[in-house]
């Protein structure tokens, strides 16, 4: 089969760089290309009609790429071209990482990790809220909603509570040790029972569902082989849980435990509690989340609970259901979990690239217009216009070195526009994040997109055509 043959649309600004890396990655990679040179001095403010009315496919191309900032219907181009059109990355520096550099195969996103997520004290909620929280849950990738009761008292509401859940096309687990709430809740629809040891063994059977068995005592095990046994007896489906214990009490010792059950109950479903170190160890709960559903993942464990009480975890359902995703694909494909699932990256980027102080000199003396351009270095600011390039590493000294030029195109939505912007610029170098203009930082998951206010300040239907 030929190569590639993939024809790249640029402006004047970007196409010496897009040049050299596309020697370099070309032969890398496996493609031919050419590139045609827009006469625009700014990519970024193509449209796909624009583009579309001025393209030029040189003869055996096989496909289109424009940047990733072209707005409009990509079909318009396709359809004057006669190949398939796509959008590349929006820098185009990342071009490698677009050909090539990630582990993620088409297959990804099968998993075989049951997450049960809790909703504390539910007796505490009103029905309608408690559907609400529930649909929440399933919304972030719960499977189950596990209803928290509390200890030392017979939650006389705990049926209703199952059936509002039910109610609302969700699946219900009932998180109790007390016969009398578990029995209700089973009979209002709950499926499985959190939890069973020798105080309440007795009555499993009468439930007719599935239960999660704990031994008496975490530290020994006590217990746990008897109430196996009881419920095997008895015909009661189960899953074990060893129990996770908090980092300090036993947390080292509480996971070779599950590694002595895996091993003594090699074809057992297993169970894994792993709110004791997500709400319970001062650090934001992505990391120890991925890092739990990798140790469940190799250990065959098929199922966790989790909550969203304290606030750095206030997100741990979508964590786990991202993580269960990751770690299904790492360990069934025997590779690294590396440069597969960026949605858990958040903190900081997995790349930044910065442009040099070369490039924005070189910037400022091309340009033709005034609009300010920002940018940060992971250090420093920069605001580069015509003939024009400023910097600091605080963003009020930038501005004020603005107001010193006396320029005319500031009025006070745009100084708020420039302090946004250099906001985000900022803690884009706090934390070793990438900044572009107009685009919210990459939070991962987290992440909520922005609207362009810059290019829709006095923007036109299509961008000008310059000589």
């Amino acid at each position: 089969m030929s190569a590639a043959q993939i024809h790249f649309v640029t402006g004047r600004l970007a196409e010496p760089a897009l040049r050299s890396i596309l020697a370099d990655l070309a032969p890398r990679i496996g493609f031919g290309y050419s590139v045609q040179t827009m006469n625009i001095t700014v990519a970024a403010l193509m449209t796909a009609d624009w583009v579309a009315a001025r393209l030029e496919v040189p003869p055996g191309s096989t496909q289109v790429m424009v940047t990733g900032y072209c707005l409009g219907d990509l079909a318009v181009i396709a359809a004057k071209a006669g190949v398939p059109v796509e959008r590349g990355p929006k820098d185009l520096r990342l071009l490698p990482a677009y050909f090539g550099e990630s582990n993620r195969g088409e297959d990804y996103g099968a998993y075989d990790i049951q997450i049960v997520a809790e909703i504390n004290h539910a007796a505490s909620f009103s029905l309608e809220d408690l559907q609400a929280e529930g649909l929440r849950l399933a919304k972030d990738g719960a499977d189950l909603i596990d209803v928290g009761c509390d200890p030392g008292a017979t939650w006389e509401g705990v049926a209703d509570a199952v059936k509002a859940l039910r109610d609302a096309g969700l699946r219900v687990s009932i998180d109790s040790l007390n016969p009398v709430e578990i029995a209700a809740a089973v009979k209002a629809g709950a499926e499985l029972v959190l939890s069973v040891n020798s105080s309440n063994v007795a009555h499993a059977a009468e439930w007719g569902c599935e239960v999660v068995v704990i031994p008496d005592d975490p530290k020994t095990l006590a217990g746990l082989d008897e109430t196996i046994a009881w419920l095997e007896q008895h015909g009661v489906r189960y899953r074990i849980d060893p129990i996770l214990e908090p980092i300090s009490f036993g947390f080292a010792e509480s996971l070779a435990r599950y590694v002595d059950v895996r091993r003594r109950y090699p074809a057992a479903e297993i169970f894994m509690g792993i709110g004791n170190l997500t709400e319970l160890t001062d650090v934001d709960s992505a990391g120890v989340n991925t890092l739990l559903l990798g140790f469940c993942q190799e250990l065959g464990i098929r199922g966790v609970l989790t909550t969203q009480v304290i606030n750095w975890a206030r997100t741990s359902v979508k964590e786990c259901d991202l993580a269960r995703r990751l770690m299904h694909y790492a360990v069934q494909q025997k590779v690294l979990p590396k440069r597969i699932e960026p949605q858990l990256v958040t903190l900081r980027d997995e790349r930044v690239v910065y442009e040099s102080n070369e490039d924005l000199e070189r910037l400022a003396a091309t340009i033709r217009d005034n609009n300010y351009r920002l940018f940060a270095d992971g250090e420093s600011l920069h605001l580069v216009s015509r003939d024009l390039h400023l910097t600091s590493t605080d963003p009020f000294e930038l501005f004020a070195q603005l107001m010193v030029t006396a320029p005319t195109n500031v009025d006070p939505s745009h100084a708020f526009y420039l302090g946004f912007e250099l906001c985000k610029a900022l803690t884009a170098n706090q934390l070793s994040k990438q900044y572009r203009q107009d685009e919210s930082l990459d939070w991962g998951y987290l992440t909520q997109a922005e609207k362009l206010h810059r290019l829709a300040r006095g923007k036109k239907s299509a961008p000008e055509e310059e000589s």
